[in-house]
């Protein structure tokens, strides 16, 4: 391997080439190693912080212009459950969730990993709300044996949206023709080169109901304190204060991640603590409040006509549980 680098080594040096050698870890797909490190508190036992922000996707996030790219909130979120599975001193998890929702899929496996990893590893979850815990964002909070919402919390939004936009007008005064060709009817239902018809606009409605019914029978089914007033105002997807949601039992109390943190470790049984969180080499972490910075920050309203795509979401059609005012 070195004889047959040499040659080109000194061709590179005869023509003035610059040979660069470094971490260009910072370029590639792959990320860096889960680390530990301490927040605050002592103590052998261990209170895991976990955290969601932005929207919920199982595919990852591209880099600024196309240089690497962000692991997905799915893929985030296995690898520090994987590393928690593996060490007995986690008595008990915190997990923050500042998130607006996001696809279908990705929200049911988060919540799904969660469930399983409490089941499996007798660790208690209790969940704080933050700025926004909406749709999917509250889907995946379900999975906590208790819910904190900030007292400026805003959740709710229990529901489905799938946006499609028609151009057919624009097309038909520019002189753009629609010339698709189908095997069926329905194949290229929602398209955006021409109006959906009533029978695509019902057969999606039907994918829509199943996974909404799915949603609120997984509220109705882990929110025992639900009362028939929110449970009749819930199904409208609107959003709620985090009183609002308080009185109507979408959550068990109000207040801070630091009284979160101490009812933690009552949950665990432990009278001291030592506060952990998950980093990759070049990610910052010295607070409880500091943000998972593997996670690009998202502008969920921010639409691409181009692509007609929302940026954070798959290129292509999605059913999302995503509040989207």
């Amino acid at each position: 391997m070195i004889r047959a680098a040499l040659p080109v080594l000194l061709a590179c040096c005869a023509s003035g080439c610059v040979l660069v050698t470094g971490d260009f870890s910072l370029l590639s797909r792959r990320p860096q190693p889960l680390e530990e490190r301490t927040i605050s508190g002592s103590g052998d036992a261990k209170i895991l912080l976990l955290d969601v922000s932005g929207v919920i996707s199982s595919e990852p996030i591209g880099g600024t212009f196309g240089l690497g790219s962000h692991e997905s909130t799915v893929a985030r979120l296995q690898a520090e459950l994987n590393q928690a599975a593996d060490d007995d001193d986690i008595k008990a998890i915190v997990l923050r969730v500042n998130s607006p929702g996001g696809t279908v899929t990705g929200s049911d496996i988060i919540y799904e990993r969660l469930m399983r990893f409490r089941t499996e590893n007798h660790v208690p979850i209790l969940v704080q709300m933050l700025d926004v815990a909406a749709s999917g964002g509250y889907y995946i909070s379900l999975a906590g044996d208790e819910i904190v919402a900030s007292p400026t919390s805003i959740t709710g939004s229990i529901g489905v949206i799938f946006t499609s936009v028609s151009v057919s007008g624009l097309m038909d005064k520019i002189g753009v023709l629609d010339q698709t060709v189908k095997s069926g009817a329905m194949k290229d239902a929602a398209s955006p080169l021409r109006t959906m018809t009533p029978a695509e606009r019902e057969v999606l409605q039907t994918l829509i109901g199943d996974m909404f019914g799915r949603f609120v029978g997984l509220v109705r089914q882990r929110r025992t304190t639900l009362t028939p007033d929110m449970d009749a105002k819930m199904v409208d997807g609107r959003v709620f204060s985090a009183d609002q949601a308080l009185a109507g039992g979408l959550v068990d109390n109000v207040g801070y991640l630091e009284g979160t943190i101490e009812r933690a470790k009552q949950r665990a049984g432990v009278t001291e603590a030592t506060v952990v969180r998950y980093r990759r080499q070049d990610e910052y972490a010295d607070s409880v409040y500091a943000r998972t910075d593997g996670a690009a920050p998202q502008q969920i309203n921010q639409i691409n006509l181009l692509s007609l795509t929302r940026d954070g979401l798959p290129h292509g059609p999605s059913f999302l549980y995503l509040w989207s005012p």
